[in-house]
């Protein structure tokens, strides 16, 4: 009579049998994990750091460009005041004081105005006298504004658009922080289920544990790798 094939153990007998080795393998696996996880938060850490101390560095810069483009545009005011008290003078029916204002205006307009301050007092001039119905200001030119204060605007951006930068690597870092908490307690029911020895306490704290684990695994998963 022919002999019978030995029956295949079931999955159950096998995972019994290799429990420890099952066990001490999920040990190894999670440890590595939680290390990446953990050098990834570090990461992040340190991008959050970074981008934090640009972005105040460039606050600074724009706040400096803001101070220079506002001082300029105080003096420019001042400047065009004094023009125009001696454009009036210009007009007055005593002659010679007239050509002492006109001299004292061309030296002043040569020495002081700016060429972007004379394109804006350029226009204003062109503005008032197509519509005078309303006056128009040179220090309201928006050319002349953005020469002032465009350094400052795009700095302010570049640093508010870094700190963001740096404010989404910490949340990135503090998501990576929780995920490591979450492995290493899955570490911690793996090393409690490698000293337990009845099979069904076992079952129950490695399927926890793996549960723990995948779900911190997919939520770093989710999270951009960052590179040295």
């Amino acid at each position: 009579m022919p002999i019978d094939a030995p029956a295949a153990p079931s999955p159950q007998a096998f995972i019994r049998k290799h429990i420890e080795i099952i066990i001490a393998i999920l040990l190894g696996l999670t440890s590595i994990a939680t290390a990446y996880v953990s050098f990834q938060s570090a990461l992040y850490d340190g991008n959050m750091t970074q981008n934090y101390t640009v972005g105040s560095n460039l606050s600074t810069e724009a706040e400096s460009l803001y101070l220079e483009g506002n001082q300029q545009y105080v003096q420019d005011a001042q400047l065009y005041d004094r023009l125009t008290d001696l454009q009036l003078d210009t007009q007055n029916p005593d002659a010679a004081i007239a050509a002492a204002a006109q001299e004292k205006y061309d030296i002043i307009y040569f020495q002081s105005v700016s060429e972007d301050f004379d394109s804006a007092i350029q226009w204003a001039d062109e503005q008032n006298a197509a519509d005078p119905e309303l006056y128009y200001s040179p220090l309201d030119n928006e050319d002349y504004q953005n020469s002032l204060f465009g350094g400052y605007a795009d700095a302010k951006a570049q640093a508010s658009e870094t700190i963001a930068t740096g404010d989404r690597a910490n949340g990135l870092s503090d998501r990576l922080t929780l995920n490591t908490v979450l492995m290493a307690l899955s570490l911690f029911l793996l090393g409690v289920a490698a000293l337990v020895k009845r099979f069904v306490v076992q079952a129950i704290l490695v399927s926890v544990a793996v549960v723990i684990f995948l779900t911190a695994a997919a939520l770093t998963a989710s999270i951009p790798t960052l590179w040295l």
